[in-house]
């Protein structure tokens, strides 16, 4: 297996008026292609920020990240959303879809900004709205759906453009038990096509669906799990 992250040395702070905030003290961690990984952590604890550098969202004070053989920490706002675009799915805890939009014309939106032309980019979105068991709620907006259909909705949007990496914030934090479960099922499920899935959770059970357990203590990986 080859490693589509590396991570060395990485350490971010914040200022908050004369505060200096040290979020992560050294992080440095390897994710191999295919890997299904939780990272836990209290909060306060670093996992927000690690998620936000993972995801090429902020860039690290000091430190390395190679993502897919590139090294992206030191690289331009306009390039790490190209890269962002390109390599990263998110999925958000709140869904984060444009309440405007039906469930269709949000999935469709990251082939908007790859330059898909609107014919093939229907139909991509249409596959993949059928994927995810949504295949007659495409014209529905967001407050026409449940809170699981939804978050359906976001993971469709999140695999649209193929990504190698699969990021996921709290994907079952507004959502019931069972609608919790089901859509785990669809995270393993996209797991087994191939796609590295990081899963960023404070809740143990949503935690043990994954493979591999990474906690976060004050700024730095306190221990790095791999089940059976």
């Amino acid at each position: 297996m080859s490693k589509i992250i590396e991570i060395k040395g990485i350490v971010k702070h914040y200022q908050i008026g004369s505060v200096i905030v040290k979020a992560l003290r050294s992080v440095t961690l390897d994710i191999e292609q295919n890997e299904y990984l939780a990272i836990m952590g209290p909060s306060g604890s670093g996992k927000s920020t690690l998620m936000n550098i993972l995801g090429c969202l902020d860039t690290p004070t000091r430190g390395e990240y190679w993502l897919n053989g590139t090294d992206v920490s030191k690289l331009e706002d306009n390039r790490l959303a190209e890269i962002r675009n390109k390599e990263i799915g998110f999925i958000f805890q709140t869904f984060n879809l444009l309440p405007r939009y039906t469930a269709l014309e949000n999935v469709t939106l990251p082939l908007v900004y790859a330059g898909i032309p609107k014919i093939e980019r229907v139909k991509i979105a249409t596959d993949m709205l059928d994927q995810v068991g949504l295949a007659d709620r495409m014209t529905h907006k967001p407050n026409e759906l449940s809170g699981g259909q939804r978050q359906r909705v976001a993971i469709a949007r999140a695999m649209v453009n193929k990504p190698s990496i699969i990021l996921a914030d709290e994907p079952t934090g507004n959502l019931d038990s069972k609608t919790s479960v089901d859509i785990m099922n669809l995270l393993r499920e996209i797991h087994n096509l191939g796609n590295t899935v990081i899963l960023v959770t404070h809740e143990e059970d949503i935690a043990q669906n994954a493979r591999r357990i990474i906690r976060l203590m004050d700024g730095e990986v306190s221990s790095d799990v791999v089940k059976d």
